[in-house]
């Protein structure tokens, strides 16, 4: 099994609600299942560029415009999108190691989010038989995983939250709609005087997860 690790949280471990939940989901799922074939990504270490009108060009143009070239400066614009889309397109999981930030994702996991989904690199368009165009994934990404942690508390169906709309939106497009969530919410202690047990329900939320992950796996192993 191999699993695309994004993490798109700046701060030191002990630091990082977030990343405590990738530390019980990453260190549960290596002692259930030692042989997972992990990458990991610090886009604070890797971090990506914004979308850019080369990149447009290079991805969209040949869609627009069949037959249409992209000159050498634009086939270099998609440097990191390529690269990160093979990344992307070996992974059978993908978890996303993130905080909330004003309500949605942090800016640097969305600007990787415009890189990788994108045609050519995970989905091409076919005709179909009505004269349509079909998605077709070029991705083998079955499930998503997202370790997050906010200072508030959302509801299911919360207006505010624009985080799980968002990712389930896009990466549901490209035919991905299986997504776990273990999330600390409530870990502003200011106004959540219960937040170390509301972290501590993630923690093992995270742990669990990993644990089904693992099942899967070995599963997959002795049918295969």
């Amino acid at each position: 099994m191999n699993i695309l690790h994004i993490c798109a949280n700046p701060k030191p471990t002990e630091e990082s609600v977030s990343k405590q939940l990738s530390v019980a989901f990453f260190s549960t799922l290596v002692e259930k299942y030692p042989d997972v074939d992990l990458n990991n990504v610090d886009l604070y270490q890797d971090p990506p560029p914004f979308f850019d009108y080369p990149a447009f060009r290079t991805i969209w143009a040949p869609v627009l415009t069949p037959g249409y070239t992209p000159t050498k400066a634009e086939k270099n614009a998609i440097a990191y999108a390529a690269r990160h889309a093979e990344m992307f397109n070996r992974a059978d999981v993908l978890v996303l190691t993130l905080p909330m930030w004003n309500f949605g994702i942090p800016a640097i996991m969305k600007a990787w989010m415009d890189q990788v989904i994108a045609p050519t690199l995970t989905f091409v368009y076919e005709a179909a038989e009505n004269g349509s165009t079909a998605l077709k994934p070029l991705h083998h990404v079955r499930k998503i995983i997202l370790l997050v942690a906010s200072g508030g508390v959302y509801r299911e169906g919360d207006r505010r939250d624009a985080l799980t709309i968002g990712i389930e939106a896009a990466f549901g497009f490209i035919g991905i709609e299986d997504v776990t969530i273990a999330w600390a919410d409530g870990q502003n202690a200011m106004a959540f005087p219960d937040h170390a047990e509301r972290r501590q329900t993630a923690l093992e939320a995270a742990q669990e997860a990993a644990e089904e992950i693992a099942a899967e796996a070995i599963t997959a192993d002795v049918s295969g």
